[in-house]
């Protein structure tokens, strides 16, 4: 019998020890990226200029600034702007919902008054929109609860019902559900349509098949858009000031004016607060678009702590 026959190695062949003491001994130099180090010493040069004119430029008065920034007008200002905005996005989203579905009904009528809500206050700048109402007591002086077109039952004074608070927070909620009506709506058409056959093969009624299965869907996709639009109504809030309504820009413009020395300081006191709270609105909205990609990730994304942990960790085993 003969012995059986090894199949040859497909591996190659060591070379002389020689040949591999060099290749071991040589050592491996990484690509290199000159224009991106350029780059970097630009940037840095530029942020330094930036930093030595905020620093020594007396015009930014800083002690000022850091007398005003806590002062008890400047955060009842504050206050306010959280207020209208808070409140705001709530109406704004509410009525963008409803917007959303009379948009997608199959009713006719529901589809052209949605439609033309959208197109009518999309149309009409903010500005404009809260003058109108400011002066609306000029077209009707009272509003009464009642039968249509027959008796009322009850009557108020559009003066005492329609306050500057109120006009204001009308106006940034009838201005915010058009847009969010539009976020809403692409937020719904862009879950697969799989998605909502299988739920009405299930038998599941129309308002579960919303509940259960399209918005928690449509939710991933509505968030950022959504609070892009909410950054803007918060920076939209700034308008207000025409109905002598003061909120932050508001007090800033009129202690402003009453200071003519300390105009820049003044606006840089509105300016970091505007920059505080959108930064706030942008970290809540990366933990809330974490939480809901859950369901569609099968990893989420590390949080910049858990990141920063992980350099850290990575820096303590390279040594």
């Amino acid at each position: 019998m003969h012995p059986p026959q090894l199949s040859p190695s497909t591996e190659p062949a060591p070379g002389p020890p020689d040949e591999l003491d060099a290749l071991a001994s040589k050592k491996v130099v990484p690509l290199r990226h000159p224009w991106r180090w350029f780059a970097s010493a630009v940037v840095l040069v530029l942020l330094a200029q930036l930093a030595h004119a905020l620093i020594t430029n007396p015009v930014f008065q800083w002690d000022a600034f850091a007398y005003w920034f806590f002062r008890p007008v400047v955060l009842e200002g504050l206050l306010l702007t959280l207020e209208l905005t808070g409140l705001s996005a709530l109406f704004g989203l509410l009525g963008g919902i409803v917007l959303a579905l009379m948009r997608l009904s199959r009713s006719p009528l529901l589809q052209a008054v949605s439609w033309a809500y959208v197109w009518v206050f999309r149309s009409i700048p903010l500005i404009v929109l809260l003058l109108f109402l400011a002066n609306v007591t000029a077209l009707y002086s009272t509003l009464s609860l009642g039968v249509p077109f027959g008796p009322s039952f009850v009557e108020f004074r559009a003066t005492d019902l329609l306050s500057f608070f109120v006009v204001a927070v009308l106006g940034l909620s009838l201005n915010e559900a058009a847009y969010a009506a539009e976020i809403v709506r692409a937020g719904i058409i862009s879950v697969d349509q799989g998605q909502l056959e299988a739920a009405a093969a299930l038998g599941l009624p129309k308002s579960r098949q919303y509940r259960r299965v399209i918005l928690p869907q449509a939710t991933r996709s509505i968030i950022p858009s959504y609070v892009n639009q909410l950054i803007g109504l918060l920076k939209g809030t700034s308008v207000v000031y025409i109905t002598s309504l003061l909120e932050l820009f508001g007090v800033v413009q009129t202690q402003a004016s009453t200071n003519s020395g300390q105009i820049i300081p003044l606006l840089v006191v509105g300016t970091v607060w505007y920059v505080i709270l959108t930064s706030v609105l942008s970290v809540a909205q990366f933990y809330v678009e974490r939480h809901f990609s859950r369901g569609a990730l099968r990893t989420v994304p590390p949080t910049p702590i858990q990141r920063f942990r992980g350099k850290l960790r990575a820096l303590g085993v390279a040594r």
